[in-house]
């Protein structure tokens, strides 16, 4: 299977490249992700199949409005009522160029709160590759950044999150954790440097807060 992954912005493109420079099954291009022949093309979306926004509003004028109507039946008429941050859909565009769509969300709503130190890139990366994996119709698919647009998310992080992902389920190095610690440690490599960071503001706020009580009970 051929893997493209499309961006318009060159700091996602270096990123990128530090990942899967040694993928000869990946091709990165600078391109409108609407231009790209493919099998399927990747809509980044969210759980309730809103496409009306940022990349998915582009998708839609490309390939027709009706998609967005049948995405959100299909989700509406599933056990969970939403599609989660993890799972996919596959729909059928009609386009001969790229006949299918891909909606896998990474974000349960259209908000960047929280995105930006999620691990939603890698969950939404497995589920593209497995939706592949599983249609034999589809040999190629292109892939936006993930969680990069409205989700803020730095571009490194993201990129090393899809490569995490590739590497499970495209070079088949799935991980099996013996132990809580293992499970612990996978989670720091897939945000590197995010909990540092959490740790420090909060250690930030609480020297605010006893300083702030202390100035008041003077």
């Amino acid at each position: 299977m051929k893997i493209k992954l499309v961006h318009i912005d060159d700091d996602l493109g270096k990123a990128w490249k530090k990942e899967f420079s040694m993928q000869k099954d990946v091709e990165i291009i600078k391109e409108d992700i609407t231009k790209v022949k493919c099998d399927a093309v990747v809509s980044p979306a969210n759980s309730f199949g809103f496409m009306d926004g940022s990349l998915d509003y582009v998708l839609s004028e490309r390939f027709g409005w009706h998609l967005q109507e049948q995405l959100q039946k299909q989700i509406q008429e599933s056990d969970e009522g939403e599609l989660l941050v993890g799972k996919s859909i596959t729909l059928e565009t009609g386009d001969a160029e790229v006949p299918f769509l891909i909606s896998a969300p990474t974000m349960r709503v259209p908000m960047n709160f929280n995105i930006a130190t999620s691990v939603n890139p890698y969950l939404a990366m497995k589920a593209i590759l497995i939706a592949c994996k599983n249609n034999d119709a589809i040999n190629s698919v292109s892939i936006p950044g993930l969680c990069t647009g409205c989700g803020r998310m730095p571009h490194h992080i993201a990129a090393h999150q899809m490569y995490l992902a590739y590497e499970e389920i495209i070079l088949g190095k799935k991980r099996i954790f013996k132990e809580f610690g293992d499970a612990q440690r996978f989670q720091y490599k897939l945000r590197p440097l995010q909990g540092v960071f959490v740790i420090s503001q909060d250690f930030v706020s609480f020297v605010y807060g006893i300083n702030k009580a202390a100035n008041l009970s003077r």
